[in-house]
């Protein structure tokens, strides 16, 4: 099994969400949800579309998914904008899976996935190993350079220490730059 690392370059991510992005809206949000949330991929693909939408069609701030309360999982406007396109431009029941496949009602495989997020990082022009937790370590190498506290991103990714986090996002060797932006 390869190891994977985050990816570090926000303008990477930049390239492989318009890759996405005109290529499939669900492929997008799945890519989105991933990054922003670091929700496992497991998880990520047993979401249905009552987790994030209420019964009016309006998208949540937090997921209501019993397996991601705690903490809450914030969905920021970008991921909300996202979802609220790729739903309008779908029929969708809220029992449905929301990353469903095209040839069925189940949710796209774990190997789909992972060919997914391959193809938009060869777009991107990252060479290294990419697979499906590149997503969750993404979500906390970033978490981590914007300020956000390693024992929030501990808990988010369910870790049980800091070093583990820190290994985890790899920012064990490298000092990160980390911002921390008090704006009174």
């Amino acid at each position: 099994m390869k190891t994977v690392s985050a990816i570090k370059s926000k303008k990477k991510i930049m390239i492989m969400k318009k890759f996405l992005k005109n290529y499939s809206t669900r492929d997008y949000c799945l890519f989105l949800l991933g990054i922003n949330t670091g929700i496992k991929l497991q998880e990520l693909l047993c979401l249905r579309v009552h987790d994030v939408c209420d019964t009016d069609g309006e998208i949540n701030d937090f997921l209501s998914n019993p397996l991601n309360c705690n903490p809450p999982i914030y969905l920021n406007a970008s991921i909300r904008r996202s979802l609220k396109e790729y739903l309008n431009e779908n029929s969708f029941i809220d029992t449905d899976y929301l990353f469903r496949s095209r040839k069925t009602t189940n949710p796209i495989t774990r190997q789909q996935a992972y060919r997914i997020i391959n193809a938009a990082a060869k777009s991107a022009g990252i060479d290294e190993p990419v697979g499906m937790t590149t997503l969750r370590k993404t979500f906390g190498y970033h978490a981590y350079s914007q300020g956000v506290a390693i024992s929030l991103i501990q808990k988010r990714l369910q870790h049980a220490s800091p070093s583990e986090t820190k290994h985890f996002i790899g920012v064990d060797q490298e000092t990160v730059p980390v911002k921390i932006n008090i704006n009174l």
